[in-house]
């Protein structure tokens, strides 16, 4: 029996690369995510595809109430969607840094609660949550960001104890450097701050660091998070995290084993000295 797939933030990157990869699977997928009309080789690949707002409440119970019309059960749920805010702490408003949270993490635990009721009901399932490296480290300009991805971090070891003896599997995915619109995204960020901000020559640093990057895309292709996904989705016991991507290893050891300094002083030279 092909396992049900609920996969939120699909409509470009990862989510959408891996959507397609696991419909061509044969995997029953559903592909949410604001952006209906970017999802279409979800559908033309054998999924389904609904609009989403993943901090809309009404949104996440039509949908899980649907797919559970339709197929009584969902296996998985994979959170993935999430975006990233970029800037100085003092440069972004408390507005914007709440929708942050309320997108990268609140959004998370909204469909997860919707979701649970069913799977603790068939006695199994698997929550998948998209971390990132970067809610083991940290960089410039990314203090919100980085912030909701360290609580996903915790927050998902503490479910994944709770949920434990339903038989309930909860996993994190933590990408390294993948070919996405997350660099684009960043720029549109940064360039919202103001050349009167005091941090102006550290978002200048950054923004050179983006474009250079964006013109030679050093990163991997979005299908080794999808090949990832599938590998966790068909283990009986998989592991609580799986880095994946470039970077991702390379990084984390850095800031393990030779701590914070270190770390510092090879962002300094990446050139990024505020």
């Amino acid at each position: 029996m092909s396992k049900v797939i609920l996969i939120t933030g699909a409509s470009s990157g990862i989510g959408l690369e891996t959507a397609i990869y696991l419909a061509k699977k044969n995997f029953i997928v559903y592909g949410c995510a604001r952006r209906l009309e970017k999802m279409k080789p979800i559908k033309n690949a054998g999924g389904y595809i609904f609009k989403l707002d993943i901090t809309n409440e009404s949104d996440i119970v039509n949908i899980v109430n649907l797919i559970i019309k339709n197929e009584r059960r969902i296996d998985v749920l994979w959170n993935n969607a999430g975006f990233g805010l970029w800037g100085a702490v003092e440069d972004i408003s408390l507005e914007r840094a709440k929708y942050q949270f309320d997108v990268n993490l609140f959004g998370l635990a909204r469909i997860t609660k919707e979701v649970l009721p069913h799977m603790r009901k068939e006695k199994k399932g698997l929550i998948i949550n998209t971390s990132s490296v970067g809610g083991r480290i940290y960089t410039p300009l990314g203090a919100w960001y980085h912030s909701t991805k360290h609580a996903i971090e915790g927050w998902s070891d503490c479910l994944a104890f709770e949920l434990k003896k339903f038989g309930i599997n909860v996993c994190l995915i933590q990408p390294g450097m993948i070919k996405s619109e997350f660099g684009n995204i960043m720029l549109e960020n940064l360039e919202r701050n103001s050349k009167k901000s005091p941090y102006y020559k550290l978002n200048e640093a950054m923004s050179k660091g983006i474009n250079k990057n964006l013109k030679n895309p050093i990163g991997s292709h979005p299908i080794v998070v999808a090949k990832c996904v599938e590998k966790i989705i068909r283990l009986k016991n998989p592991k609580k995290r799986y880095l994946v991507g470039y970077g991702a290893r390379s990084m984390l050891f850095i800031r393990n084993w030779f701590g914070d300094k270190f770390f510092e002083f090879i962002l300094k030279l990446a050139g990024l000295k505020g």
